[in-house]
């Protein structure tokens, strides 16, 4: 495949309105203007992200012109897709203090310098500006049967669930977006496809121009559930290169093949071979352990890669300690095991902790524990070393 053939095929879903318009104005030399929005509802950009990132920067690579969009409006209302109740809405300092680091976790992937830098935009400088005037005018152009058509509003409506008027003005906002920046194309993922969509509606309304869509497959095992979280813990871009590849080599092994084809520089023909062989019921460890160090090297360099990879197989695969994990301190005193893994900073909750635990995920000073009621004692001088999933701490007494 040549570079725009790779382009409009590798890690693409679907492009509107059709593949062979949108690769015309490719060829025909023009430069567009593309985007891709991020609200930032977290603090961490994760390994799902990579697919639409690492289309932004092909398309960077290749001349056009991008912006990095941080919907720091938008992200306090909560983007509505997938979601089977309302978001609980976020303050505007939430959002900025999640949207903080964003920039400097794409650089792993995006170029902010150069000759053709990436641009970066946050869309209150234009939402937070309109009238109630102005969002009538815009409302306009959509119809509420439109929106209650949506999958995800009509199962909540089965439910008796609410659906609030806000959740209807999303994807007017993030049309708005589109035609504000006045762009060619816009990126996102499959689920993001009737935001998209409305973005196309209202750009050709206001700007009489036509406005691409390419939708990116979302990074799913074989339930369709979404890659970003791992035994509780996202696969954040800019994760300490031992916790990165630990936490890869943690993946389901029915996401191999779509990562290598997704999110890396792998060759197709040699993907393809990748898939052959696990279908084959070849043991996927070697592929496994290819991909964490792959992805280790993109974000990371080939050295901490090869650290990384020396230090996954002394500890599990040797059975060793490592040699520097991360110290916590808490207070001394006795502590269920589900307490300690949640205060230690390794899950979210103390109910994600007890399923861990029950899952036999967790061990503390090598023993594994199966007891949610186990408890812990920490005392001065005696810290203890606490394992969940592919994370090791040290918890210090404090």
């Amino acid at each position: 495949m040549d570079k725009i053939d790779e382009l409009l095929i590798r890690g693409v879903d679907k492009i509107y309105p059709s593949k062979e318009a949108f690769e015309k104005v490719l060829r025909s030399g023009k430069k567009i203007s593309l985007y891709q929005g991020f609200d930032p509802s977290g603090i961490q950009l994760h390994i799902g992200h990579m697919i639409g990132l690492r289309k932004l920067s092909q398309f960077q690579q290749l001349g056009h012109r991008v912006i990095f969009l941080i919907g720091d409006f938008t992200g306090m209302i909560g983007d509505p897709s997938g979601k089977l109740s309302t978001r609980k809405a976020l303050t505007k300092e939430q959002v900025l203090s999640n949207a903080k680091d964003y920039v400097n976790q794409v650089k792993k992937i995006l170029d902010f310098n150069g000759k053709n830098p990436v641009e970066v935009k946050f869309n209150s400088k234009w939402l937070s500006k309109l009238t109630f005037a102005d969002i009538i005018q815009l409302t306009s152009f959509f119809t509420a049967q439109q929106m209650i058509e949506r999958d995800m509003f009509q199962e909540r409506l089965k439910a008796g669930k609410e659906i609030s008027l806000t959740e209807f003005l999303y994807p007017v906002m993030v049309a708005y977006d589109a035609a504000e920046m006045n762009v060619d194309l816009e990126i996102g993922g499959t689920d993001q496809t009737f935001n998209m969509i409305a973005g196309r509606k209202l750009i050709e309304h206001m700007r009489h121009k036509e406005k691409f869509v390419l939708t990116v497959p979302l990074l799913t095992d074989s339930s369709g559930r979404k890659i970003g979280k791992t035994e509780g813990n996202v696969i954040a871009l800019t994760a300490a290169p031992n916790d990165f590849y630990g936490m890869v080599m943690s993946l389901p092994d029915d996401v191999i093949a779509k990562s290598f084809e997704f999110i890396t520089d792998l060759p197709m023909n040699q993907v393809e071979q990748i898939k052959k062989d696990l279908k084959s019921s070849k043991n996927p460890m070697q592929y496994k352990k290819l991909l964490a160090f792959t992805l280790t090297k993109m974000l990371n360099n080939e050295e901490k890669a090869k650290k990384a990879q020396k230090e996954f197989e002394r500890v599990f695969q040797k059975r060793l300690n490592p040699t520097a994990p991360f110290e916590k301190e808490i207070l001394n005193g006795s502590y269920s095991i589900t307490e300690l893994i949640y205060y230690s900073g390794l899950t979210t909750s103390k109910s994600q902790a007890k399923r861990l635990i029950e899952e036999g995920a967790v061990e503390l000073d090598g023993k594994r524990i199966t007891d949610t009621n186990f408890k812990a004692i920490l005392m001065k001088d005696k810290p203890l070393l606490l394992k969940v999933g592919r994370k090791f701490i040290k918890v210090l007494p404090n």
